[in-house]
Parts: structure tokens; sequence; C-alpha cells
């Protein structure tokens, strides 16, 4: 990434050598055993990866939108999962920052940026998807409480997060919907359940669950920046700087997806020459190496956009085109790797396993697109 400083590029470097030193050599088995990295995450604290976007003073070490994105790469270079790890408490932070109290910043953020508390979002439910005005999940007032009915799921670290950002609804029926919807802060406690683990294609290691919420009661102290209404558009700020960390992750594994595929096909040979010298392989390097530069670039703009102010349809595009473009990254380097690229000792399956998350997470791409169209329009009137 560009127009870092002298101490975030060392933040970087920092981070990369650490995922070459001792992420990429256990991933490939921790993701195979569907094995939570606790080694790892307690490293990431550790290093102030948890913090990266929590200033003084609360925290110690925070960075531009472009270094965020930047360490969110490198991590999901090593291992996707562990960008996932870090992604929705990002967000969390991010919204306490910008819309919380000062109470609700003075005690979450100090241990937030040290990891001690983890956070997620709640925003997916059963039969709404991405559609996130058509939650169903109710806080209703009653007395100096709310009371919680409804359920999540997809909810990614929500085994291991003490602190979660439900997005629910706080008034049963108020047009227009987005005015009924708040964001609560909320810990575990009775009538609040983790329900099971879901099973996953790729994104092994770190847990999506299901959430269910039975007549859970919080302080009425838990309405992030303590006004109702206003989680939709709050939630809608925080998707901007999530979108960038999908956008990042997919960077991350389509560059790891390139540098495996232009390692073996520099090793490979066949026809009595290695393979990169045969015109349709050497076509596939020139395409993923393009690709992947302009899904960098892109995101590099949005980041840049987000520090400015709203980023929606950056944020979009980056997210979009990087995700895509990951994916045919991936399927690329199987080509390449020929059968090799289909066996499990090999470690581009993974990759292809895990580039379909960034096109449905954080908002399908179908989503987005829509997002996209209606920021052309009305900024082109």
């Amino acid at each position: 990434m560009s127009m870092l400083s002298a101490d975030e590029q060392r933040i970087v470097d920092l981070v990369r050598t650490w995922v070459d030193r001792e992420v990429r050599g256990v991933a490939r088995d921790l993701d195979h055993t569907n094995t939570y990295p606790e080694q790892l995450i307690e490293q990431m604290k550790q290093m102030g990866i948890y913090g990266l976007v929590i200033p003084e003073p609360w925290g110690d070490c925070v960075v531009s939108t472009a270094c965020f994105a930047a360490v969110t790469a490198e991590l999901a270079r090593g291992w996707m999962s562990l960008a996932g790890a870090m992604g929705g408490h990002s967000v969390v932070s991010k919204l306490l920052l910008d819309f919380g109290t000062d109470e609700q910043k003075d005690r979450y953020l100090p241990k937030m940026a040290t990891g001690e508390i983890r956070a997620t979002m709640a925003l997916t439910e059963p039969g709404g998807g991405s559609d996130l005005q058509a939650i169903r999940t109710t806080a209703l007032a009653d007395g100096e409480d709310y009371v919680i009915n409804g359920s999540k799921t997809w909810i990614s670290n929500a085994r291991r997060s003490q602190l979660v950002a439900l997005l629910c609804r706080t008034k049963p029926a108020v047009p227009p919907v987005g005015n009924a919807i708040s964001i609560l802060l909320v810990e575990k406690g009775p009538g609040f359940e983790v329900s099971r683990d879901l099973p996953k294609l790729g994104y092994k290691g770190v847990e999506a669950c299901e959430l269910s919420f039975d007549n859970f009661r919080v302080p009425r102290s838990s309405l992030l920046g303590g006004a109702e209404g206003q989680g939709f558009t709050q939630m809608m700020r925080g998707l901007e700087l999530g979108r960038i960390q999908v956008a990042a992750r997919a960077v991350g594994v389509g560059q790891a997806a390139f540098d495996d595929s232009l390692h073996y096909a520099q090793e490979r040979t066949s026809f009595g020459q290695v393979i990169w010298k045969h015109q349709s392989i050497g076509n596939y390097l020139a395409d993923m190496a393009t690709e992947l530069e302009a899904a960098r670039q892109l995101l590099a703009h949005a980041a840049r956009q987000y520090e400015a102010g709203r980023a929606d349809m950056e944020a979009g595009m980056a997210k979009l085109f990087a995700s895509e473009t990951t994916m045919r990254i991936t399927m690329n380097a199987i080509r390449i790797h020929g059968g090799y690229g289909y066996s499990t000792e090999f470690d581009v399956e993974r990759y292809f396993r895990d580039a379909p998350l960034m096109i449905v997470g954080e908002g399908t791409n179908e989503i987005l697109r829509g997002v996209i169209t209606r920021q052309i329009v009305q900024r082109n009137k």
C-alpha cells in the first residue's frame, strides 16, 4: 500500500515478517483440523493488532486506514482466518469511536485496544441476509432495561468475543424502517445463547455462530450513542471500514495464491522447459499480477476516501473488485498447479476455499452493485 508513514511501514513490515515466520508454516494444519489459533491470536494481541484503529487516550498506536488495510492484507496472506479474527472487532471499535458516549468509550476501548475484550457485530438474521432493514430481532424498552428477543446467524468470533454490537429494532413498526433500528452493546448473560458453530467451506479455525435471545435484558445505557433510531446509519458507516477490511483480505489471499503460482511456475517443468515459458501459463501470471495490482490500488483509493469522509461507493467498489479478482486468481492458481492444485498438500486449494467468503461477506456483491449504482446516480444528477 502506498502513502504510509515510515512508522506505519515498519508496522506492516513487522506483521509481514511475523506471518512468514509464525503463520505460513502452521496455517495448513490449523485449517485442515479446523483448530482455533489461540497462540497466534495471543501474538496478534501482543503486537497491538487489535488496537490499530483505537487512538489515545484509550489506545497506543492508531494508524491510518491505508495501514490498517495493509496489515489486514498481510494477515490474510498468511491465513485469511487471522484477518477475520480482527475484522469485526475493528468495526466495533470504530463504531464506539464515532458514535459511542464518553462512558461507553471509557468502559470498552482501553481493553479492546489490548485485545483483552474482543468484539464482534451481529447483523445477519436467518431470513434476512444482506437486507438489514428487514431484521426482526427486537429490543423493547422496559423500565431501565431493554428486553431482547430474536436470533442472528453467521456471526464471526461470537463464541470468543466478550462484546457484541447488536443490530435490532427498538420500535416494533415505525416507517421508514431505518428509524426503528438501533445498535446495542451487549455482553453475554442469561437469555443470550451462542447455540452452535456453523460448518463452513473455508474460513476455518475461527467460529461463525448462531445466536439466540430469549427475554435477554440489558441496561438502557447499552444503546450506542444514547439515542434510538440511529443504528442503521451508524452501521452503514461501520460497514464502510468493514468492506475495506474484506477487500484487504481478498488482496492478501490473492497475493498468496499469486506468490505460490509464480514460485511453482519457475520450478515445474514440462515438455523440456519451466512452465512459465508456456504461453498459456505466462498469460495466467500476467493477468493475475495485473488484476491484483488493480485491486490493491482500488483498495488504497477507498482507504483514502474513508479518511476524507464518506466512502460507501469506494469501499463497495474495492470489495466488489478485489473479491471477484481473488476468486479468479485462486482458480487460475489451481490451473497452474495442475493436479497438485487439487491436493490438500498444497495451499492453493485453501485459498480457493477461502475466496468465496469475500464475495458473500459484509454485503453480497449483488447488493454492493446496487449500492454503487445508487451512488453513481446520486453523484451525477
